[in-house]
């Protein structure tokens, strides 16, 4: 139980960092794009190896396909009714989509500890460099807008607690998970994190990071793919 509250908050620290960061300084423009496009990479490479790969071989590709067709829908629902009741603009669906994609992923963390399987260097290090950019770039995109840094805070602290006790409840379910139940869960986190990504992070990195935004996606991809040889 230790290690799945160490790693689950060191996992989920990097929104509160992140949060820190983009509220401690206006932020040029272009300075947030290059970071949200080494974030949309990190995701990429995260939904690609830790997420979608890693469901199929855990379970049937029909549970995976239904729990990414699951996650993609919640995601674009909730931002849909988010969007109508806040001007907040892309500060507030990147938040979501931390949320959306943060508890899935911690509990495949959780899971993985449980079962011996040891923490996954790869996921780990996909989940707190991605957060990281998503916490920057949301925070900065809520500042401009007008809301208090204090507001902003308690948001990403809230967001960060419940993702690390998502890790913590992986780690006490994984005696009941089966295979179908954790393709579900990979599948889930990577239908919302798709959505996000092209909804709301790729075109905001391309905005404001503009002809830079392209490489800088590719070095986060390439940074997180190597890291994640390592698990």
């Amino acid at each position: 139980m230790g290690a799945a509250i160490g790693w689950g908050g060191l996992a989920a620290s990097s929104l509160v960092l992140g949060a820190l960061l983009g509220g401690a300084r206006r932020w040029p423009d272009r300075a947030v794009g290059l970071v949200l496009a080494f974030g949309a990479g990190a995701l990429i490479s995260a939904v690609s190896f830790d997420l979608a790969a890693e469901g199929a071989k855990l379970g049937d590709h029909g549970i995976t396909a239904i729990g990414l067709a699951a996650g993609a829908l919640t995601y674009f629902t909730l931002d849909r009714v988010v969007g109508r009741k806040s001007s907040r603009g892309g500060g507030t669906s990147l938040a979501l989509g931390a949320f959306l994609d943060g508890i899935p992923e911690q509990l495949v963390l959780g899971i993985g500890i449980a079962t011996g399987g040891g923490v996954s260097i790869g996921l780990l290090v996909a989940i707190f460099v991605s957060n990281l950019p998503e916490a920057i770039g949301s925070s900065a995109d809520m500042r401009q807008a007008g809301r208090r840094n204090g507001a902003i805070q308690r948001l990403w602290v809230g967001v960060a607690l419940v993702c690390a006790a998502s890790t913590v409840v992986g780690y006490g379910i994984a005696d009941t998970v089966s295979g179908n139940l954790h393709a579900a869960v990979d599948g889930f986190a990577a239908g919302a994190l798709l959505v996000m990504l092209i909804d709301t992070m790729i075109p905001e990195a391309v905005r404001k990071g503009r002809d830079w935004a392209g490489l800088v996606t590719v070095l986060g991809f390439a940074v997180a793919a190597a890291l994640d040889g390592l698990s």
